[in-house]
């Protein structure tokens, strides 16, 4: 019989309620939010941080890949050093050292102090995010009260990329850029005093250890990933800079899950991936990030060099995204308790697949509210469905593996966000050339949108397969 997402064993004081589990919540929401923010915000800021630094070219791009790099490629030990130090240490060295790390990159007077202030920011966001996420569950065990804090949590995170975009523009245009860095202060110091105030310090796991070699091949090899994937667009897939990072991290991530199989301790237990649950989980969250990122990638320029729109309006246009996502998680929240994991997951990617797929309709004279508007609904939609419900899946039995198996959603984001971007960017520049060189006259707009509608149709039929493999793999019978 299939068991439903919510249904748990509750520990013994379960019937006693934590009265300050609300404020911690928020807390723990507003934390993630702010990581969300720093994953888009300087996008938009890009050009300004270029001319006020004097960055080349090259080095203008690391300071999106280099926060990605941190972050990704540190999840997973993030994880384990949670669970090592307790949850309520991690969130306060996290939110602190993501504050300093954003006050050195805001006051920055050159290139190098800028890229290490966004490194570090990806380096205390990876050991935030699995303390959110153990927090999360270790508060809110009962399936009600757990489906609406998912939920809660699940608006935080999928909003704060569309979020992130609107503030970038008005912070960069009536401020500095540099208040795209500083803005993090004021929210860190929020979060970590409701930190403080509501969550309690938790008993830390006995006998745990770092798997040192572990973290070693899992960090690089996840690093080496992010970094071919980043280098693909600009350099092309037959580069040596792209290539060679991408074969070195599959067969790092591939030595290391030979040696989680072997050690005492692993960094990653072989368990939390092979439950069948989770691993649905985890692929879902992975294909949803294809679409997701990439269709954000491709309507950011078409608004832009397309539409004419200006940075902030851009911005604005963004907002029925965050809109979709509020409903999914509302929707999707109440049903946490009752409904298989697979009657969740697989519609919340069908509705993406849907989003992109008219997003390959999409012509040079097409408007907003008919046209670009119901693409962001959508994609917002199943993006809520599709987080809220693999973050609760992974997290809930997990006991120990708690914290890493919440980080393992979030590194399969990062994944999923940096080879969509990489694959299907050069999916629309390859076809968006072919089209310019078969119909000269119809000028380079008309050869980008062409392109987009190419990559994105590609993506809608990646995600509706995706959304098979996941109902196969989540099936009844259990692991």
């Amino acid at each position: 019989m299939t068991t439903a997402v919510g249904s748990a064993r509750l520990p013994a004081d379960a019937a006693v309620p934590d009265p300050r589990r609300w404020w911690a919540l928020g807390a723990v929401a507003t934390a993630q939010l702010m990581i969300g923010l720093d994953l888009t915000i300087m996008n938009i800021a890009l050009p300004s941080v270029q001319r006020s630094l004097h960055m080349s070219d090259d080095s203008r791009q690391w300071v999106i890949t280099i926060f990605a790099l941190g972050y990704g490629g540190l999840l997973l030990l993030g994880g384990r050093l949670s669970d090592l130090i307790g949850r309520r240490r991690s969130l306060m060295i996290g939110l602190t050292g993501f504050a300093l790390a954003s006050a050195l990159g805001g006051a920055a007077p050159n290139t190098a102090t800028m890229l290490t202030g966004r490194a570090l920011q990806g380096v205390f966001g990876a050991l935030l995010t699995p303390a959110v996420l153990a927090t999360l569950a270790a508060t809110f065990p009962t399936p009600a009260e757990r489906g609406k804090a998912f939920g809660i949590y699940g608006t935080a995170m999928g909003s704060s990329s569309g979020l992130g975009v609107v503030l970038g523009g008005v912070l960069t245009d009536y401020l500095d850029w540099r208040w795209c860095m500083f803005v993090n202060l004021p929210i860190a110091m929020a979060a970590g005093a409701g930190v403080l105030y509501a969550v309690r310090p938790a008993q830390r796991t006995t006998g745990l250890r770092v798997d040192i070699g572990g973290a070693l091949l899992a960090t690089t090899g996840m690093m080496a990933l992010v970094y071919g994937f980043a280098r693909a667009e600009p350099d092309g897939w037959s580069a040596a800079s792209t290539v060679g990072p991408l074969a070195a991290g599959v067969v790092l991530l591939a030595v290391f899950v030979g040696v989680q199989a072997k050690v005492r301790n692993p960094l990653l237990p072989l368990r939390v991936v092979l439950n069948r649950r989770r691993g649905g989980s985890y692929l879902a969250v992975l294909s949803l990030a294809v679409g997701m990122f990439a269709a954000l990638f491709f309507l950011t320029f078409y608004l832009q060099n397309v539409l004419g729109y200006s940075p902030i309006k851009a911005g604005l246009a963004f907002l029925p995204l965050t809109a979709g996502l509020m409903i999914g998680v509302r929707a999707v929240s109440k049903l946490l308790a009752r409904a298989p994991v697979r009657a969740l997951l697989c519609p919340g990617l069908l509705t993406i697949a849907a989003g992109l797929g008219l997003l390959g309709l999409v012509r040079v004279d097409s408007g907003y509210w008919l046209h670009v508007m119901p693409v962001f609904l959508l994609v917002g939609l199943g993006t809520g469905w599709v987080l809220v419900t693999a973050n609760s899946t992974a997290t809930l039995n997990a006991g120990a593996d708690t914290s890493v198996a919440g980080a393992s959603v979030m590194t399969s984001q990062q994944i999923g966000a940096s080879l969509g971007t990489a694959l299907l960017s050069t999916i629309a520049g390859t076809a968006a050339t072919r089209y310019l060189h078969g119909h000269p006259a119809a000028g380079p707009k008309a050869a980008a949108v062409h392109g987009f509608n190419v990559a994105s149709l590609g993506a809608a039929a990646a995600l509706c397969v995706a959304a098979v493999v996941v109902y196969l793999v989540t099936g009844p019978k259990q692991p």
